[in-house]
């Protein structure tokens, strides 16, 4: 890892990227930061980015192996936000991490090879966030996470809840992930707020059985009446203290906002609600870890909206864990 050459002192002592160079220049890595290759790179790091490109799993259009490098792809160069007042990578040791060693219809060998690589995060002590690749990716990130922080919290934004006991007959795909997280004591069921849900799927079996686990699910019909703001606010009440993980479906937001992903759903979030909730939700817990998943890349860069919205998502919950570092770092001065 080239870290003194890419970044430089400022006159606040911090380190950050240097914006040497037009995102569509130069070796890709997610907003031109530094690229970490093995465990060692990854001392004294606060956030790394890990790719996990597959969609062995899916139910529906496949596609999303190729999202973590159009996510990577669609990123800019660090800067201030222009809302929050903050910069996240002047605040935060943020390298990329690359992407998971997956193995194409090998799903066994691809589960692995992601938990194994965020395990490495996290036993660096650094906080993982995850590009995917299908919904199924949260399972093995999220067992790495727990096995080293315990049960975990989770805030997840999508239009399905993604807790079948399986789907289509079978019982690991991306319509499985949160079922199988809780039912192995991954995830505190009664820690756990959906929030974006609509459409047809899943049917009153799913939800009896969140309700047994005490899951709180909020439908979009709740986000239009109460509004985005206080929704996030029930949601973290929820989760309460400890540790979360954060999971994005991009299939969360309006197709009208995020077109390119396998399962679309008309009458979902706006871009500009998500991303703030993203950023809310950030500032407010401990996070421990997170993702972003679903997108099927249609084009390249910017051009793709999908993966351009994702890229911000991402930008959002650094921007989040930045404001949580400063409101911290002064509450100590």
């Amino acid at each position: 890892m080239v870290w003194e050459d890419r970044r430089v002192l400022d006159p606040q002592q911090r380190w950050r990227p240097l914006p040497d160079k037009p995102d569509y220049a130069g070796f890709l890595s997610f907003a031109g930061t530094p690229l970490a290759q093995e465990p060692a790179h990854l001392e004294g790091v606060d956030v790394a980015i890990v790719g996990a490109p597959t969609d062995d799993l899916v139910s529906d259009r496949p596609g999303t192996r190729f999202a973590p490098r159009a996510i990577r792809s669609a990123s800019c160069p660090p800067g201030p936000h222009l809302e929050a007042g903050v910069d996240a990578f002047a605040e935060l040791r943020v390298v990329d991490y690359g992407d998971a060693p997956v193995v194409p219809a090998d799903p066994d060998a691809t589960r692995a090879a992601i938990e194994r690589i965020v395990g490495e995060v996290v036993g660096a002590g650094a906080l993982p966030i995850v590009l995917g690749g299908d919904h199924s990716i949260t399972e093995p990130c999220v067992d790495a996470v727990a096995a080293r922080r315990g049960p975990v919290g989770l805030i997840h934004f999508d239009a399905h809840t993604d807790t079948g006991r399986e789907v289509f007959g079978v019982t690991r795909s991306h319509g499985t992930p949160m079922f199988r997280l809780v039912e192995a004591g991954r995830v505190d069921g009664g820690r756990y707020a959906q929030i974006g849900l609509r459409g047809y799927w899943p049917g009153p079996a799913e939800f009896e059985w969140q309700r047994a686990h005490g899951i709180a699910s909020f439908f979009m019909h709740d986000v239009r009446e109460l509004g985005i703001r206080e929704v996030t606010q029930r949601a973290l009440a929820h989760v309460g203290e400890g540790p979360v993980y954060l999971t994005v479906d991009v299939d969360v937001l309006d197709p009208a906002f995020a077109p390119g992903t396998g399962t679309p759903e008309p009458g979902g979030m706006t871009s500009g609600d998500l991303l703030w909730s993203v950023r809310e939700v950030a500032s407010a817990v401990e996070l421990v870890g997170a993702d972003v998943v679903e997108v099927l890349p249609t084009a390249i860069g910017s051009a793709d909206m999908t993966a351009l919205v994702a890229e911000r998502i991402v930008r959002e919950a650094l921007t989040g864990l930045a404001l949580r570092t400063t409101r911290g770092r002064t509450a100590t001065a």
